[in-house]
This record gives structure tokens, C-alpha cells and sequence, in this order.
């Protein structure tokens, strides 16, 4: 029985592989003279966003059911620390894939971006943020969001008001999201010259006079509300549903892609599980657009 699941993992496959023909330099290093790995690299990108997309945290336990359910899909799978080393080695694959399927989606020309960030659980001790791989990027401390101290990082996003991500970064949980933002536009500057005019919508922290003018010399225009003492600004009426877009968009990764509970337990194995979980919804809209669904960011075709 066909699932649309299995038309999206079908779609994503075909565009990645004919992407690394086309571009064999995204393929992960390897020697020249050696064994071909029997798992191609378009497999294993799109196994790892099926796992995202049906909620599997453990790679263990996500290997046995594709083992099981999907062998129609994926002839041979490997062992779970062969899985884990390819996948790792594989974030440049994934952050180019996520760029040109997001280019390739109606959503992309939309000209207002939504910019927010949303907290990374790593541990929720002081030993855990001292002893743990991540020691020195993770950071501990209160976090409002989860109402309680713990260490992790922070997943910065710009992105478009149906959720497709434009730029995203991923940072310690105390960087300045102002100092991101710039970071992430210095980063792609072709995403700007391409998006000439746009509008951003940020909360009350994205105030400064420097930065609110960095923002216009890249052309372009912020609108958030105003702080304390401040007099109204345009587009206040905009800002409580534009909110509570953002919190969706965010609640998307948390609540259906496992953000918080991504596994990683070093600086790379986190990274690639963000990633993996950035790619999941970026194909899922993609695959909605071109299939004309009237919710883009709907993942309830696939989570089953």
C-alpha cells in the first residue's frame, strides 16, 4: 500500500540524486580507490528525513522499523554506527538540499520573513553542561521557555510566514540574536540581493538604532513592536498574529520533528540532527507546494 510518505521519500530521493550527478563535489568525501558504499547518499538523506518526519528519535530503533517496513524503499541498510558516520559526514549534503528545495517552492518569493529563535535542550545539569562533548558551546542557564535552568543552544530561524526557512543558524543559548541575524545575512548575501525590499518581523529585542540601520542599508525594512517608553509603531495591529505564526512554525520542530529531543550528544551529531529536522520540513512543504495542498506546512500525510 502506498502512503504519501512513500511518494515523498520516492520525490526527495530522485531530486537528490539527480542533484549529485549533476554536482558530484556535495557528495560526502571519500577515497578514490575503495569499496562504493552499497547505501547511496540520496538514500541516506532521504532515511534520515523519513525518520524526522515519523517522530523517531532513537537510530537504533528507527533502523529496525525501515528494516521492517520499508525494505521496498531500502534494499540494504546499514548497522547503526555505520549510519550514524555517514549521516555526520553528510550536514554539507544536507544544508545544500535544504537551500535548493526551499528555492524551489512558490513560498520562497513571499516578502515577509518571520525571524525568531527557539531553545536546543542538550542536558539539564551543571555537570552535564561541564563534562558533556558540547562543553563550551552549549551553554547552562534559566531558560523562560521550558521554565526551568538547563544547558543546550539556540536554533535561530528566518523564515517565511508559511514556514519555509531562508537562513538559520545554530548557536550557543546566550548569543546575541541581533549579532546572529546580521551573521546570517553576511553569511548569504545572494539571499538578500535576491529578496530586494523585504520585510522582516521581529519581537521587541530587535531594537538598536545601529542595527535597525544595518537593516536598511541591506534593504531591508523591520517591524516590531515597540518597547517600553517607546511610541507605537507601524504595523502594531500586525504583531500579535504574526506571533502566534511563529510560535506555530517553532511548535512545528518541537512538537512534531523532536527538535529537543534530537540525541546528539557532540558538536556534529547535533548539528546533523538539526539539520535533518530543518531538511523534514522544508521537503514537506516543498512536496505539499508542488502537490497544490492548501496547508503547506501540514505534516499529517507523513507522520504515519
Amino acid at each position: 500500500m502506498r502512503t504519501e510518505l512513500d511518494t515523498l521519500a520516492t520525490a526527495l530521493y530522485v531530486r537528490i540524486d539527480d542533484q549529485l550527478k549533476a554536482s558530484p563535489h556535495l557528495a560526502p568525501w571519500r577515497p578514490a580507490v575503495g569499496i562504493a558504499p552499497t547505501l547511496s547518499d540520496a538514500e541516506l538523506v532521504t532515511l534520515a528525513v523519513m525518520s524526522a518526519l515519523l517522530g523517531y528519535t532513537s537510530e537504533r530503533r528507527w533502523l529496525r522499523r525501515a528494516n521492517r517496513d520499508f525494505p521496498r524503499l531500502f534494499p540494504y541498510l546499514p548497522q547503526q554506527s555505520g549510519y550514524n558516520k555517514r549521516l555526520r559526514n553528510a550536514s554539507e549534503l544536507i544544508k545544500h538540499m535544504i537551500r535548493m528545495l526551499a528555492q524551489d517552492a512558490s513560498l520562497w518569493i513571499d516578502d515577509v520573513w518571520a525571524v525568531d529563535s527557539t531553545p536546543v535542550g542538550c542536558g539539564c545539569s551543571r555537570e552535564t553542561a561541564k563534562r558533556s562533548d558540547l562543553a563550551g558551546w552549549a551553554e547552562y542557564g534559566y531558560c523562560a521557555s521550558h521554565s526551568r535552568y538547563l544547558c543546550g543552544l539556540r536554533l535561530h530561524l528566518v523564515c517565511t510566514l508559511g514556514g519555509l526557512s531562508v537562513l538559520f543558524a545554530l548557536t550557543a543559548a546566550k548569543a546575541d540574536e541581533r549579532e546572529t541575524l546580521r551573521g546570517m545575512l553576511d553569511a548569504e548575501p545572494d539571499v538578500t540581493a535576491a529578496h530586494p525590499r523585504q520585510t522582516i518581523t521581529g519581537d521587541k529585542n530587535d531594537y538598536g538604532r545601529d542595527f535597525e540601520h544595518d537593516l536598511t542599508e541591506r534593504h531591508l525594512k523591520l517591524l516590531r513592536p515597540a518597547r517600553k517608553g517607546e511610541p507605537e509603531r507601524a504595523g502594531a495591529h500586525l504583531f500579535k498574529p504574526l506571533r502566534q505564526v511563529i510560535e506555530s512554525i517553532n511548535q512545528t520542530f518541537k512538537g512534531q520533528l523532536d527538535l529537543e529531543q534530537h540525541g546528539g550528544r557532540t558538536p556534529a551529531g547535533v548539528i546533523v540532527r538539526v539539520l535533518t529536522r530543518v531538511l523534514a520540513l522544508t521537503a514537506a512543504i516543498w512536496f505539499n507546494d508542488k502537490a497544490d495542498q492548501p496547508v503547506k506546512r501540514s505534516l499529517i500525510a507523513f507522520d504515519h
